[in-house]
C-alpha cells in the first residue's frame, strides 16, 4: 500500500524522480519514527488508514503534512475548496475527488 502511495500522482508537489513522489518518500507518520503509511507506534490504526482529504502527496491526512511542503501544505484553505472542504478544489485528495490515473477501481470494473 505504501509503495503505491509513493508514485507521483497529479496532486504531487512537482517533485518527483523516476516517477515517485519525493513528498512521498519524506513523509513520516506523526511520531516520525517511521516513514508515512508504515507507522508502528500506539497510533498506527489511524496512521495508516488511506481515507477522507489527503495531503498532496497522500502519504498523510490533509492539514497533517510532514514533508518539505509542510508549512503551505497544512495553511487553512482560502478561496475555492474541493466538496469535502479540506483541500483547494483545483487538487482534491478525498474520495469525492475525480479519479487518479494511477488507481485502477476494481469495485465497478467487470
Amino acid at each position: 500500500m505504501a509503495t503505491e502511495v509513493l508514485k507521483a500522482t497529479s496532486t504531487c508537489c512537482g517533485k518527483n524522480t523516476g516517477g515517485e513522489c519525493v513528498c512521498a518518500k519524506q513523509a513520516t507518520c506523526s511520531c516520525g519514527q517511521k516513514s508515512a503509511l508504515e507507522c508502528s507506534c500506539e497510533k498506527a490504526a489511524a496512521e495508516n488508514a488511506l481515507s477522507g482529504a489527503r495531503c498532496s502527496c497522500r502519504a498523510r491526512p490533509a492539514g497533517q503534512c510532514t514533508c518539505q511542503n509542510a508549512t503551505s501544505e497544512n495553511a487553512p484553505v482560502a478561496g475555492s475548496t474541493c466538496s469535502c472542504g479540506a483541500r483547494p478544489a483545483d487538487s482534491c485528495t478525498c474520495e469525492r475527488a475525480a479519479s487518479n490515473p494511477n488507481e485502477t477501481d476494481f469495485t465497478t470494473k467487470k
